[in-house]
């Protein structure tokens, strides 16, 4: 996992060939003005903006997930955001089957920390990182960047 603010993306292109075209989006386009929906922006790389009232984290970690295929690119757009973590390989108990479909494993464990994003702010995603997001009060916006794995 990684968190950082977007003035500092570049850190990270060299971490994945589409971490550069996936900031480059997010520089290039006026993400605050995004409607809600799922779009392709290039090979390998999806963008969903969410738009939806903040949950407590009660409510976000029945959603505790991560992903086989991909990385997600989490910029928090209108928060703050809080969000939910642990490491993939101290979870054990699955909450369901991986979706392939829809590229999602549940876990039912509780997570080791929580963290706060502020506007502007991201965090990397790997599939190590077992997390849940929507996390706050009032509404909260920000755009998900789905990064194939090679």
């Amino acid at each position: 996992m990684i968190i950082d603010s977007v003035q500092n993306a570049a850190k990270y292109y060299s971490l994945h060939p589409n971490f550069k075209k996936a900031f480059d989006y997010i520089n290039q386009t006026d993400i605050a003005n995004l409607e809600e929906g799922a779009f392709e922006i290039a090979e390998g790389l999806k963008v969903i903006v969410i738009i939806g009232e903040g949950a407590t984290r009660e409510q976000s970690i029945k959603g505790f997930e991560c992903h086989d295929k991909n990385i997600d690119i989490q910029v928090v757009i209108k928060g703050p955001e809080t969000y939910a973590w642990k490491p993939r390989e101290k979870c054990v108990s699955p909450n369901g089957d991986y979706s392939d479909e829809r590229d999602v494993r549940f876990f039912h464990d509780k997570p080791d920390m929580f963290f706060e994003l502020q506007e502007k702010q991201f965090t990397i995603l790997f599939p190590e990182d077992v997390h849940a997001a929507m996390i706050g009060d009032g509404q909260l916006k920000k755009i998900v960047i789905k990064v194939k794995i090679n």
